[in-house]
């Protein structure tokens, strides 16, 4: 088991990041700087009461004590040492506010309100991690958490960027494909033959360098397409901004398409380009692919892709402020549905794309209050999962209808992935899985289409380091993923000729 490597830019920085980590992997807290009197012994009262909670903490905190290029030379060292499957670090883009220039030509610029450090530590970081596993060939994973984030939230809820529900995927030909990006690249593990259960794997795919969060979309023809965020190279590494990339997957275990730069919203100012968010993306009936980003007035700003590659320019639809927290599906009527939580709040706010017009309806608030971080796409055509912001219960809503539905599945935290069309004893239903208590991962299934008629949940397997995935093979069984605290996955699968829904033993690929 690796360990997780928890780097900040001072010993406070380590705190919320070491409150919300569960027991499991050895941990080991490196700062750059020792910060003012009082931090260290503030943090190890914080390791202390970690080690009665069941940590296993590595050794005392290091304090570098380095600036500039010798960051990375010493980051570098303290990771041959420590050999981390894991790093924890803060949002390499700290918060920032808007302020109103003064001179002839005005304007309004976006003043860093965190300590910058904190956002050179996690480049720094992200840098170690990324030559780390160049040099070794072993998987790193990095987590970036907002500095302002509640202590008591768990790292995912808190995430600069958002934690995959959709990582697992059935190409054309019936062989999964699992696509998760690590620090050097997006790794990616292929069956041999449809239906396994044999894979190949894992694969560092052609990658730029990435910010830490993937997103991954299947359309109808198959394709897997992937989308994330990298930075560009400005004056100095304080002047990078923020562009979103993607790049496409044709078929299962060849190689991945060129990544195309599709922009920022905000790209003529790097101040502002920095505080673009996560894209998400769906496909309307026509095959037009709609890309989605909240941009840095905290609107939504999108693009879309005809059928012929065509792209649009960017376009803002405007009508309320949304935090970095959006969900896209395709809807009933071959639109496009967008959800997106309302910003510093639980309430929720949706937009409709209707196809034939090629228009965006007026947004409209919506029966959804969700907890940050719970938000996903259906695998059924116009549905939302999310999690109840007063009971983190698991709900279904679609567009239009008055209230959502309760499926149960309170404990855990994190978004809910699903598959529909999964026989069970004779019935075609949607299996669902989502990190429950302690982050043991859980399944529950319902009739296809009659989430009205309940879920029973039950565990399957350990913690999942993101949140487990789910598919149907070649053969039409359900497969789960997860990845271990070693960095790799694993996948179990539906028996057959059984009663009920049952799975295998778990396979490490």
């Amino acid at each position: 088991m690796g360990c997780l490597a928890v780097v900040v830019a001072t010993p406070a920085d380590a705190m919320a990041l070491v409150a919300t980590e569960p027991p499991g992997a050895p941990l080991a807290v490196i700062s750059l700087d020792a910060g003012a009197d009082g931090e260290s012994e503030a943090l190890g009262r914080a390791l202390a009461e970690a080690r009665q909670r069941g940590h296993r903490i590595t050794g005392e905190p290091r304090v570098l004590g380095v600036r500039g290029r010798d960051v990375d030379a010493s980051l570098r060292a303290a990771f041959r040492e420590l050999g981390p499957t894991r790093v924890a670090t803060l949002d390499p883009d700290p918060a920032s506010t808007a302020v109103d220039e003064d001179g002839p030509r005005g304007g309004r610029k976006f003043a860093v309100v965190e300590p910058p450090a904190r956002g050179r530590a996690a480049l720094a970081a992200v840098r170690a991690a990324r030559w780390y596993q160049h040099r070794t060939g072993r998987p790193v994973f990095v987590e970036c958490r907002r500095a302002a984030a509640d202590p008591g939230d768990p790292l995912g809820l808190a995430s600069r960027y958002p934690r995959p529900a959709r990582w697992l995927t059935r190409g054309a030909d019936g062989r999964l494909s699992v696509h998760l990006l690590s620090a050097a690249g997006v790794l990616r593990w292929t069956e041999a033959a449809s239906g396994g259960p044999l894979w190949t794997g894992p694969v560092l795919l052609e990658t730029p360098e990435l910010m830490p969060g993937l997103a991954v979309l299947q359309g109808a023809d198959g394709y897997v397409r992937l989308f994330g965020l990298r930075r560009t190279e400005g004056a100095d590494e304080d002047e990078g901004a923020l562009e979103v990339v993607t790049a496409v997957q044709y078929q299962s275990g060849r190689a991945l398409g060129p990544w195309a730069e599709l922009g920022n919203p905000n790209a003529r100012d790097w101040h502002k380009a920095r505080r673009v968010g996560f894209p998400v993306a769906a496909f309307d009936g026509d095959g037009t692919l709609h890309v989605f980003v909240r941009n840095v007035g905290a609107s939504i700003s999108t693009r879309r892709q005809d059928a012929n590659g065509h792209w649009s320019a960017w376009q803002h639809l405007r009508g309320c402020r949304v935090a970095d927290e959006l969900a896209a599906f395709p809807g009933w009527d071959g639109g496009v549905e967008l959800v997106a939580r309302r910003r510093d709040g639980v309430a929720a706010v949706h937009w409709h794309y209707d196809r034939a017009s090629r228009t965006w309806a007026e947004p409209e608030d919506i029966p959804v209050s969700a907890v940050p971080g719970s938000l996903s796409a259906a695998p059924e055509a116009g549905a939302l999962r999310y999690r109840y912001a007063a009971t983190n219960e698991v709900c279904v809503w679609q567009p239009g209808a008055p209230a959502p539905i309760g499926l149960g599945g309170a404990d855990g935290s994190g978004p809910v992935a699903g598959v529909a069309g999964a026989g069970v004893d004779g019935w075609s239903c949607t299996v669902l899985v989502r990190p429950g208590h302690d982050g043991v991962t859980e399944v529950g299934a319902h009739a296809d289409g009659r989430p009205d008629l309940g879920v029973w949940w039950s565990p399957q397997g350990g913690r999942s380091l993101v949140p487990p995935a789910v598919a149907l093979d070649g053969l039409g069984r359900v497969v789960i993923a997860t990845v271990g605290e070693d960095g790799a996955p694993r996948v179990t699968r539906q028996r057959t000729g059984v009663q009920g829904l049952e799975f295998g033993p778990w396979q490490t690929l």
